[in-house]
């Protein structure tokens, strides 16, 4: 059965006119009255809809049974990264939400590659934001990840959206930096950099902002492969 993300809130009993994005699933899909979907908010859980009516731009549903399955990972972990170049960053976001990222904060800092302001920077948040959607919508998760609208580093490090008690992790390939430990963080940040890394600058005020030095291993990881490999360490 198809899995649809619906910004509308849901209920059961309800019967609506889709949003436009969801209707367009629909209608690429080929359904038609009658059909049976499964229709997600983002609140968890999901919800079977029926198809009652099929327009040419719009698709008209009547929602039924609440089923309150949750597939999120055991823990909250938060990524704070520097942009790869061209699709990584596409790639990045749809494994990031796939394996469970609880949210994912794009970054510009002294070697990103790629450089976005005003509308441009507004249409690629959207683009990713979408980009986790498809990815939830095909993983079976009924939280989306929420991809944080674009910001430089210094920026960010200086007014942070992290509660206290987040443990928070800067890759490094610096000398003293620590093997990364799984332990038990019940809500970790992990911040990495852009193709070349974070500057020695950039490095100190991410540690003056509290952040911890660590290392995945012996290996150089591309910037579209560190931040997926330390999700999955810490989410054990």
């Amino acid at each position: 059965m198809p899995r649809i993300f619906c910004s509308q809130p849901l209920s059961t009993g309800a019967a609506f006119e889709l949003p436009a994005g969801a209707a367009r699933h629909v209608q690429v899909l080929r359904m038609q009255p009658g059909d049976t979907v499964t229709l997600f908010d983002g609140r968890g859980g999901e919800y079977t809809a029926v198809i009652t009516r099929m327009g040419r731009s719009d698709v008209a549903v009547e929602i039924g049974a609440f089923d309150p399955v949750e597939r999120e990972a055991p823990r909250t972990i938060h990524l704070a990264l520097g942009m790869p170049a061209n699709e990584r960053m596409d790639w990045l976001v749809e494994k990031a939400a796939e394996l469970g990222a609880a949210s994912i904060q794009p970054l510009m800092s002294a070697r990103t590659v790629l450089r976005l302001s005003g509308e441009r920077a507004e249409k690629k948040a959207a683009h990713w934001q979408a980009v986790a959607v498809a990815a939830c919508e095909q993983c079976g998760r009924n939280r989306v990840p929420e991809v944080r609208p674009l910001a430089s580093l210094a920026d960010w490090l200086h007014q942070p959206k992290l509660a206290d008690g987040v443990q928070r992790y800067l890759l490094s390939l610096a000398d003293g930096s620590a093997p990364l430990q799984t332990g038990d963080p019940v809500e970790a940040c992990f911040l990495s950099g852009p193709e070349g890394g974070l500057t020695p600058q950039e490095e100190a005020a991410a540690m003056e902002a509290g952040f911890a030095p660590v290392r995945l291993g012996p290996q150089i990881l591309r910037a579209e492969t560190a931040p997926l490999a330390a999700l999955m360490r810490l989410l054990g």
